[in-house]
């Protein structure tokens, strides 16, 4: 039996007049990857208010990893709310954001002994997890990468990458931050690896002859698994590499694990993939199961570091978001949704890998575990960036019930993060709607 129900245009009639009141009442600024309005999700589907019914390949942007309205996490919401909402923490503090601190210092992979604090949203982690290193090490520089995204505020619209959306007219920025280039094999003059990596590491280590001290460097912030950046993996020689020099230098490692933590690529987090242990991780997105929650976990003698009153924040940490998050934790170990997770990368990558055999428009698949995307090409000798084919992909496979986002510095990376509760068949019904497409375009 079929999960996918269209039974309207797309967008239906309802969507449409929403649509209308939304460009009267909202600022434009927010960018709309479909036009349609919900009125109920579940699992991994979602139906609109004209009751179409639709699979999710987007996943909210990879915050409903356990599915949407999972039931467990919607009671703990339900009962938590029914005792109290808010207090702020540094008033009247409760037993949930303890809870949740001890559970995330017993299960993430960072060096030991470890220490939590809670936010709202990725770029306060992000932004958070750099003010404890340039607090703790007395140091200004940090490390980004090319092709990174890690927020809209201003310390992590810095170290974002791209500057069309992100960027553009919103600066001066903040100093002493330094780009590194990501790998891009795809996209490189090597097609060799090894030899690709030595060569991005000679090229840290010559950065710091010819750039920039790195006793002056507090910190450097990666990506194992680009998001925004089209999901390039960083290969585990290069990160451990990385660690290596950080190390040597006293530079702390921060892993942003904000997309790519809590199964998403197979493990509870991606750092597990690595052999690493990062000095701090940042976390947000499922956390809480679609609810806004982040934290910065790592060493304690850093998170220790900063003088009183210097991190937190009215919302920071807020009950109802922590106890849906310990119940989020609960289905991830319960359900062994990591396990799951292997086996639809797998289901996954064997259809992308297929695709990329017959269709000349699939240039690259890449990814980790089920966290994974395909780039698009006018031609595979040029490997000229195909926008066009993404946007055509996502519109029409709309039109015929699932719903897909795009990603990649050049904008033709489709990714694909559905919730990592769909079945197999499920799985199966999206990726059919998906190859028809693809079949059309390349004739």
């Amino acid at each position: 039996m079929a999960t996918i129900d269209i039974r309207t245009k797309v967008p239906g009639p309802r969507s449409v007049a929403l649509l209308e009141r939304r460009r009267a009442a909202v600022s434009s600024s927010p960018f709309m990857v479909t036009p349609l309005f919900v009125d109920r999700a579940e699992g991994a589907t979602l139906t609109d208010v004209d009751g179409n019914t639709y699979l999710d390949f987007a996943g909210g942007i990879g915050t409903v990893n356990v599915g949407h309205a999972h039931p467990e996490v919607v009671a703990a919401i339900r009962e938590q709310a029914g005792r109290y909402l808010h207090t702020c923490f540094n008033v009247a503090m409760y037993e949930p954001y303890v809870a949740l601190a001890e559970r995330l210092n017993a299960i993430v992979p960072t060096a030991g002994p470890r220490k939590t604090v809670l936010f709202n949203t990725g770029a306060e982690a992000v932004e958070n997890a750099v003010k404890i290193a340039r607090r703790v090490t007395g140091r200004a520089g940090v490390l980004t990468f090319e092709h990174g995204f890690a927020g809209r505020t201003y310390l992590a619209m810095t170290l974002t990458s791209k500057p069309v959306p992100y960027k553009t007219g919103f600066g001066p920025f903040v100093p002493e931050v330094y780009r590194l280039p990501y790998p891009y094999l795809y996209r490189s003059t090597f097609t060799d690896e090894e030899q690709y990596v030595d060569h991005l590491l000679e090229g840290v280590r010559d950065f710091f002859r010819t750039h920039v001290d790195p006793g002056s460097v507090a910190c450097l912030w990666m990506e194992l698994v680009t998001g925004e950046g089209g999901f390039l993996v960083a290969p585990r020689r290069y990160v451990q590499g990385l660690r290596a020099i950080c190390a040597e230098h006293g530079i702390l490692f921060i892993a942003d694990e904000i997309q790519t933590g809590f199964c998403r690529t197979g493990t509870m987090f991606a750092t597990e993939q690595y052999g690493i242990e990062p000095d701090l991780i940042t976390l947000a997105k499922s956390l809480a199961g679609g609810l806004p929650l982040s934290a910065v976990v790592g060493r304690a003698d850093l998170l220790d570091g900063v003088h009183v009153g210097g991190l937190g924040g009215t919302y920071c940490g807020n009950p109802v978001a922590c106890a849906a998050a310990l119940a989020t934790i609960d289905v991830y170990e319960r359900e062994r949704v990591a396990d799951h997770a292997v086996g639809l990368g797998v289901r996954l990558r064997e259809r992308l890998h297929g695709w990329q055999a017959r269709f000349p428009q699939v240039g690259d698949v890449r990814g980790l575990g089920p966290m994974a995307a395909i780039e698009f090409v006018a031609d595979r000798a040029s490997r000229q960036p195909a926008r066009d084919v993404l946007q055509a992909v996502i519109s029409r496979c709309l039109e015929r019930g699932v719903i897909l986002i795009g990603a990649g510095t050049h904008g033709n990376v489709m990714r694909f993060l559905f919730p990592l509760v769909i079945t197999e068949r499920q799985l199966d019904e999206g990726l059919d709607v998906i190859e028809g497409v693809l079949g059309e375009l390349a004739t």
